[in-house]
């Protein structure tokens, strides 16, 4: 009886795990270049205690939660402050809270006040030589698909195009295992320090990357969860009642 209720209580705190994972993909469903999340590897096993029949069941989880690397829709925003890498690859940034640098999909950008070029959550946007980049004034800026960056100075002529940066992107190998850090930016999984820039990453302006988290797969999860959710339970009280029944037939009878 044991084996059934440790068991259907593991099940339980998977499916927990699993439904987090699945919340925190829907609540970021509108995040440019969100990275879908991945529920952790998980498993039961059983522990046989020596000399003795009885035995223990318990929860074991294998490696940390990894995430997609399928690339997201592309939106036409006709915007020059957004870019998007068309295929494999990642943006290189230096977050926002100071944290070490990471890989990032997201592409909407904008210049803050002290001209550094910074996404949508606010991160530093790091150049081929991985310094932060920092544009003087503009009229126009152009980026082309190596990630080379040109502007029109605001004194400039008409047409006059002034390179000023690169911006830097790296297209690991699929076989570099990489993991959302706990801050939610992407980095090794060996915490290892990343692939210098290779600018192998195919950038196109005026586009921005959606997340590649699909609603209909999540909610479909979603639902699933909940009936697997529901039956476990039903184990636990099923369990409750076989025990309730095995004491009553144990008890003394009265008088």
């Amino acid at each position: 009886m044991d084996r059934l209720v440790y068991t259907a209580l593991n099940s339980l705190a998977n499916m927990r795990d699993d439904r987090v994972v699945s919340a925190q993909n829907l609540a970021n469903i509108s995040v440019p270049g969100f990275r879908r999340d991945l529920p952790n590897d998980g498993a039961s096993r059983f522990l046989e205690a020596l000399g003795n029949t009885s035995s223990r069941a318990f929860q074991l989880e294998s490696g940390v939660h990894g995430f997609s690397r399928a690339p997201g829709p592309l939106e036409q925003t006709g915007d020059p402050m957004d870019m998007a890498i068309a295929d494999a690859g990642f943006f290189l940034i230096e977050p926002a809270n100071g944290g070490e640098m990471a890989l990032s999909r997201r592409g909407d950008m904008q210049v803050d006040p002290d001209g550094n070029l910074r996404n949508g959550s606010g991160d530093l946007m790091l150049s081929a030589d991985m310094q932060p980049i920092a544009l003087p004034p503009f009229r126009d800026i152009v980026v082309d698909d190596l990630g080379q960056i040109y502007i029109t100075p605001l004194d400039g002529a008409p047409g006059e195009r002034v390179a000023v940066a690169m911006l830097g992107t790296v297209n690991p190998p699929e076989d570099l295992a990489l993991r959302k850090s706990p801050d939610g930016h992407i980095r090794r999984l060996d915490d290892e320090a990343l692939p210098p820039p290779d600018q192998q990453a195919r950038i196109v302006q005026g586009m921005r990357e959606g997340s590649n988290v699909n609603a209909t797969t999540e909610l479909i999860a979603s639902i699933e969860l909940q009936r697997r959710f529901e039956i476990n339970l039903r184990m636990v009280q099923t369990a409750r009642d076989v025990d309730e029944a095995g004491s009553t037939l144990l008890r003394p009878p009265d008088g």
